[in-house]
């Protein structure tokens, strides 16, 4: 496998790479994932995730696992495994698909496997460019604009989905400010967006999840972009915990709300949100925090907890869907995804 590079994801002599989010923002950690058994451990911590860099890391892994065991029935298990390590995603499933399609083609060809693993980072990459070029257009010079969770190059490859979009904006000398969501329980806004907006140098606010009605209120927030885990045949779509809340106050304040994402998220066999999937996480998860500060626990120790890692928001709340393709709405995305 030739030599990748990404902000969170890079594979250097024939080695795969992973930045341990986990420890973001105070350590920058890069550990080795030799198989797919520790990727798929990799990807249940958290230590990468994001739709779109889940898809590729497994891959990747996959992939490198091919050409050491170049074995039909022994890649399609460890496909499996890494398969089901996040459920609601499904560019995990989408990626893993085409790699054993080419697989079954090509007579498992390990260096045909291998072209396409790297095929769907590069990929990956352009599918970015275009989404922030599509969707920058959409703001203002001086707005406001908030999003939620992580969707910059810690959840892709490339430049990101939602945070791609305010990234170019900015590029394009738009004078925006951001509003991050800290994205509660496991804090990817509050430890990970911060972090990528300072590194690009754009001027941020952070918030807790439950200020950005107020904010909306009282005419700070312009409108919003949000990333996806998984859009259904009809427009609804699953993103982390907190994102439908925020579509509805959205919805009241009359905010824009826009969906970033690449036709790899979409899943044209889910018909709507009620059959997307939706992870359920360990209770410490919300009975206290970890990270490279250590641990904390806020509750008592056996409280009972409800920690599902994503929402579902109908798509009667969105505005728009930024895709890769252009700009959307609901009634449209059957259509968009055709070809």
């Amino acid at each position: 496998m030739k030599d990748l590079e990404s902000m969170s994801l890079k594979v250097e002599n024939g080695k795969l790479f992973v930045l341990d989010q986990q420890m973001l923002p105070h350590q920058e950690d890069w550990i080795e994932s030799k198989t797919p058994e520790e990727m798929s451990k990799i990807i249940l911590d958290l230590k990468t995730r994001g739709a779109p860099l889940i898809g590729v890391s497994a891959v990747l892994s996959l992939a490198l696992y091919a050409e050491k065991e170049p074995h039909p029935e022994k890649i399609m298990a460890k496909a499996e495994l890494l398969r089901s390590s996040r459920p609601t995603a499904v560019n995990l499933m989408n990626a893993i698909d085409r790699v054993l399609e080419v697989g079954q083609k090509t007579q498992w060809d390990t260096l045909e496997i291998t072209k396409e693993a790297e095929n769907i980072f590069e990929e990956d990459v352009e599918l970015c460019e275009k989404m922030a070029s599509i969707g920058s257009q959409l703001i203002k010079p001086n707005e406001n604009v908030l999003t939620h969770c992580n969707t910059g190059g810690l959840a892709t490859v490339g430049r990101g989905t939602a945070l791609g979009v305010i990234s170019k904006a900015y590029e394009n000398q738009k004078g925006i400010h951001v509003y991050v969501d800290e994205t509660r329980p496991l804090l990817q806004g509050g430890r990970l967006t911060t972090w990528e907006l300072e590194s690009l140098g754009i001027p941020y606010t952070l918030i807790c999840d439950n200020m950005a009605g107020q904010l909306m209120s009282v005419g700070k927030i312009d409108r919003i972009f949000v990333g996806a885990d998984r859009i259904a045949a009809n427009g609804d779509f699953a993103n982390k915990i907190g994102t439908y809340s925020l579509a509805v106050n959205a919805k009241f304040h009359k905010v824009p709300f826009y969906v970033v994402a690449p036709f790899t998220t979409f899943d044209k066999n889910c018909p709507n949100g009620k059959e997307i999937p939706i992870e359920q996480r360990e209770p410490d998860e919300v009975r206290g925090v970890k990270g490279s500060f250590g641990k904390v626990v806020w509750s008592p120790k056996n409280a009972e907890t409800y920690n599902p890692a994503f929402d579902v928001t109908p798509e009667s709340l969105v505005s728009g869907y930024v895709l890769d393709k252009g700009l959307f709405k609901a009634s449209e995305l059957s259509k968009a995804f055709e070809n």
